[in-house]
């Protein structure tokens, strides 16, 4: 019967990551790479594989879900490269935690859910990890958040993004340092709304766009804006004069995009000279490959997720110089300090139980447990487990060094003030 019930359950999950497989950790497929990565598809590090710790003690495993191959595969190897940082700076170059070891073993998901659960389930069974880590797609993390609950294991969600992983598919056993959908879209309503401004919103006609900008105006009007017109385009067009013209008619203060896709608006935003006619364009500031296609909106308010240059602390300082050391002078990207947020979370996590993995303790631990990351402090919200970060007002500025518009910093957006709705009815 027990057999029978994992079968039927696996049999549901690859039913729902098959719905979600184009779902995103940021709805966009990316574009670029970093060098210094590992390509394979397992990788095993940080300790001697299959070994007690120094002090005898069991060794601390942790599975690691990434896409290290296909459309995904830059956040994949950011995330894991952030991963692998993140544990030289929690335990001070030791890989050791509460006299353990630490192994982690990272699969490549393919951004295919069913391969998400397959990995997934060698990890969780073969290799007996303690933690789960991932993964790059919003659908492998779907797919596999309920071998989770399963197995009674720890899953940290980095970098997927989707509002239903702390939301109505969430468990108990899920954490999340990753931002969500809603936190993006408040803080890009926080970054430009307040009494009285006249906002447009501008997204593919799809979940993914109706979502985003579903989100975005319960926050926009919240803080007192008025959204005068909403337009949805087919994201595989490659004209948008139709919705454009409809936008400017409107005469809105602001246009907020929500995109994903290979087709973008912006460069028929600036032939249609749309700001020239009084509005400013807005949207988030993604990684540096996709910024490199931004080129257009110099000048342009949003917000940014991590950039850098934006937080101001000693882990990013650190973040930064090691990863230039590492990586031959290249800098952190979007995803890399989430990967660092969760290694730090998990070896937090285990200082606190002092080398204890019972789930029950590790959950009781982790709730409400705030701790360091490159972004400033993060907390795990108790309701949902969904990590409370601060986020970044932005305006992105030409800058001769560069091949694509900075994102400079105006202002912090506080975990408060970009804490979304609690949404898993737990």
């Amino acid at each position: 019967m027990e057999q029978q019930r994992r079968m039927r359950n696996r049999a549901m999950l690859l039913l729902l990551g098959l719905m979600v497989l184009f779902v995103s950790a940021c709805g966009t497929g990316g574009s670029g790479g970093s060098s210094g990565a590992d390509n394979g598809g397992t990788k095993t590090e940080a300790g001697q594989n299959g070994t007690a710790g120094s002090t005898g003690a069991a060794p601390l495993r942790i599975g690691v879900l990434a896409s290290l191959t296909g459309a995904l595969e830059s956040y994949g190897k950011q995330t894991v490269q952030g991963f692998e940082l993140g544990l030289d700076y929690a335990t001070g170059g030791t890989k050791t935690v509460a006299g353990r070891k630490v192994e982690f073993i990272v699969e490549d998901t393919e951004t295919k859910p069913d391969v998400a659960v397959k990995k997934a389930t060698k990890l969780l069974e073969t290799d007996k990890v303690d933690f789960l880590v991932g993964a790059s797609s919003s659908g492998d993390t779907l797919a596999v958040l309920p071998l989770a609950e399963e197995y009674e294991k720890i899953m940290i969600v980095e970098p997927a993004v989707a509002d239903s992983i702390t939301g109505e598919l969430w468990n108990k056993y899920v954490f999340r340092t990753a931002r969500n959908s809603s936190q993006d879209a408040v803080a890009g309503a926080a970054a430009i709304a307040k009494q009285g401004v006249k906002i447009a919103t501008f997204a593919p006609d799809g979940a993914f766009g109706r979502d985003g900008v579903a989100a975005f105006k319960d926050a926009a009007v919240k803080l007192g804006a008025d959204i005068v017109a909403e337009q949805y385009a087919d994201a595989t067009s490659t004209d948008f004069t139709a919705h454009i013209q409809k936008i400017v008619s409107a005469k809105p203060d602001y246009l907020f995009v929500v995109w994903a896709g290979a087709n973008t608006p912006w460069k028929q935003l600036e032939d249609m000279k749309v700001r020239d006619q009084g509005i400013k364009i807005s949207t988030g500031a993604p990684d540096i490959a996709a910024l490199r296609t931004m080129k257009e909106l110099n000048g342009m308010e949003g917000f940014s997720v991590y950039y850098h240059s934006l937080p101001a602390n000693d882990v990013n300082s650190w973040l930064v110089a090691e990863h230039k050391k590492r990586f031959n002078g290249e800098v952190p990207d979007l995803f890399t300090p989430g990967g660092m947020s969760a290694a730090i979370a998990i070896v937090e996590a285990i200082k606190k139980t002092n080398g204890a993995t019972d789930v029950e303790q590790l959950i009781t631990t982790m709730e409400g447990m705030s701790f360091d990351t490159p972004k400033g402090k993060m907390t795990f919200r108790p309701e949902d487990h969904q990590a409370l970060q601060t986020l970044y007002a932005v305006k992105l500025e030409s800058r001769p060094e560069f091949d694509y518009p900075v994102p400079i910093f105006v202002r912090e957006l506080t975990p408060e003030e970009t804490a979304p709705p609690v949404r898993n009815q737990r």
